[in-house]
């Protein structure tokens, strides 16, 4: 079972929001991608949906998650399960960052507000 080291896991970054991929078939996964993400300060939701359901786990600061244009004020210990085909943001009102842990299957292929078709990069 390899461990993969958050130190020298890859790091993305769109617009405001950092992702540290963790697992991942590159990573030696092979059903489920996990991912560290950082909304920063300031930042307004980027709108996008996933084909497969997606689950993210606050793991610090509060910001707002926005399901199906529905704004949902989150906090440190609180899960959002974003059902697929579900426009989907997380904006970050508040000075301090927040931070994320988010988990979707392989394969999965998210939607952008501008109609694009992309995987993840993190989930590669």
């Amino acid at each position: 079972m390899p461990v993969i080291s958050g130190a020298t896991a890859p790091v993305f970054t769109i617009g405001t929001t950092r992702f540290t991929g963790l697992a991942a078939p590159s990573r030696g996964s092979s059903e489920t991608c996990v991912w560290r993400t950082t909304v920063a300060p300031g930042a307004e939701p980027n709108e996008h949906s996933l084909d497969r359901e997606e689950v993210l786990v606050v793991v610090a600061g509060s910001g707002v998650a926005r399901l199906a244009g529905t704004e949902h004020p989150v906090t440190a210990g609180d899960a959002i399960v974003v059902p697929a085909q579900t426009m989907f943001g997380l904006g970050n009102p508040h000075d301090e960052p927040l931070e994320l842990i988010a988990a979707l299957p392989v394969g999965a292929r998210a939607r952008l507000s501008d109609g694009t078709t992309i995987v993840p990069p993190a989930a590669v």
